[in-house]
């Protein structure tokens, strides 16, 4: 058998492994399901390239967003794999068609598990005998998939039930609940787990507080105009990314907003424009980031109280990936859980919604019309239609309202994080029921931090040039 270091040194040019890695990629090939938690920046997707190469039929991997998606095509790409293929919405017509037609024929399929749902790729995929069937971000499993993206709970109804290949479920972060939820969802059998510490002793964490939001939009202002980038500000609010970005680019600072509201064109023009460093802040809202690889990120800003810890270690962990010092701040005013608490609880379907659902059952019309009249939205019926499937109406209500106060209580540990008088760093790892070894130098807010010590003093706003428009650019790189 090739030595394993041989074909990574053949098909990807590294000379050796990261940690975690080869352990993960043995069981895998030895056939066994595998749950990986490895950091964000530890290779992940290596975990499956590498078996691609040595097992024998295609990977299938169900990934969570558009952008990821394409993202791993064209690495592969870029290491010389020409049997890849990204199956969603880009793909259009007899583009679709053909692609189905040969799907047999390609070394690595992405697609999402809304498309996995689809009629045309399950009767495709039942003729097909993968090798290997991955999960990326499997996290989104139990973030997702109860209350946002119900089509993750259903992944397994659509597998191929015959000869079903070994499962790899990555993600960077995950508590032993959601470890748990993966195993039951995936219905893996005795998986070998490889759990890697959370603990990124090159982050640096502080909190900052003010008494208003215009305080706190001008301390973010401030802060960005004396210190260095590349960084990242998180809001919940599209329209303050606008605002952000607007404030930064008035102050000579290369900025963009991004946010689900912009067209996927925009989104990827943006993003590329931020990997290839023309942009030095994005300004963003959750959309930004899941698969997004950019080592050299110093800061990481949140202008609000996350959704769930997980939520928080996810965003900040996209800073300090080159192994340097970054700083992670998050900015809070009073009463800021609760504005959380609206935004992460408004797509829920209420009790109402459910009576409407079997009103409209037992005059025999679809239920989906409740999207038509604006009596919910999209995420909601998606929510709403998965649980009444699995349950009894009474038993949805029920269900809904645990949900709901599931999401509650998740914001309040973030809050009570934010807001105690305790060690970050401490806190960040134990919710991930592991043990801090040792506290690096400016660890934290509450331990100690000296921004000076972590990142750059901007020099001069003086030095900021204009972009040329695109044409010019254009122009400028074509012979």
């Amino acid at each position: 058998m090739v030595e394993l270091e041989q074909l990574l040194q053949q098909h990807f040019g590294y000379t050796t492994f990261r940690t975690g890695q080869k352990e993960v990629i043995e069981a895998v090939i030895a056939g066994e399901d595998v749950i990986a938690l490895l950091p964000t920046g530890m290779g992940k997707s290596l975990c499956y390239q590498l078996p691609g190469y040595i097992l024998d039929g295609p990977v299938l991997i169900i990934s969570p967003l558009l952008s990821l998606m394409q993202d791993q095509v064209e690495q592969l790409k870029g290491f010389g794999e020409k049997r890849v293929i990204a199956l969603n919405s880009f793909l259009q017509g007899n583009e679709k068609r053909l692609a189905l037609q040969n799907l047999n024929s390609y070394r690595f399929i992405f697609t999402s598990p809304e498309m996995l749902a689809t009629q045309m790729i399950q009767n495709t995929f039942q003729n097909i005998q993968f090798s290997l069937i991955v999960v990326d971000e499997a996290h989104c499993i139990s973030q997702w998939g109860f209350d946002f993206r119900p089509d993750y709970l259903k992944i397994m109804e659509w597998i191929p039930k015959s000869q079903r290949p070994p499962i790899l479920a990555l993600s960077a972060t995950a508590t032993k609940t959601v470890v748990n939820d993966i195993k039951a969802y995936l219905n893996m059998l005795n998986p070998f787990e490889y759990i890697h510490s959370v603990e990124r002793a090159n982050l640096h964490y502080d909190v900052v507080k003010t008494q208003s939001i215009e305080e706190k939009f001008s301390w973010i202002i401030e802060h960005i105009k004396q210190s260095e980038g590349p960084g990242i500000i998180y809001s919940q609010s599209r329209k303050k990314t606008v605002a952000y970005a607007e404030a930064l680019t008035g102050n000579h600072i290369r900025a963009a907003a991004y946010h689900a509201g912009m067209g996927p064109e925009d989104r990827q023009f943006i993003q590329q424009q931020f990997l290839s460093g023309e942009l030095e802040w994005i300004c963003a809202t959750t959309a930004f980031g899941m698969g997004v690889h950019k080592e050299n990120v110093r800061q990481v800003l949140h202008d609000h109280i996350p959704a769930t810890m997980a939520n928080y270690m996810q965003e900040v962990g996209r800073a300090g990936r080159d192994g340097k010092t970054a700083l992670a701040i998050l900015v809070y005013t009073p009463r800021d859980e609760e504005y959380t608490q609206y935004v992460v609880t408004e797509d829920l379907p209420e009790e109402f919604h459910v009576e409407l659902f079997k009103e409209y059952v037992s005059r025999g019309e679809n239920p989906k019309k409740m999207i038509d009249l604006q009596q919910i939205n999209e995420t909601g019926y998606r929510v709403l239609s998965y649980w009444m499937e699995q349950l009894p109406a009474e038993e949805v209500v029920q269900k809904l309202d645990y949900l709901k106060q599931q999401k509650i209580e998740q914001i309040f540990q973030v809050a009570a994080f934010v807001k105690g008088e305790h060690c970050m760093r401490e806190r960040l790892v134990a919710y991930f029921d592991q043990k801090l070894e040792q506290k690096p130098t400016n660890c934290c807010h509450y331990c100690g931090v000296n921004y000076d010590e972590i990142i750059n003093k901007r020099s001069s706003l003086s030095e900021y040039k204009e972009l040329p428009e695109w044409e010019e650019r254009l122009y400028a790189i074509l012979p």
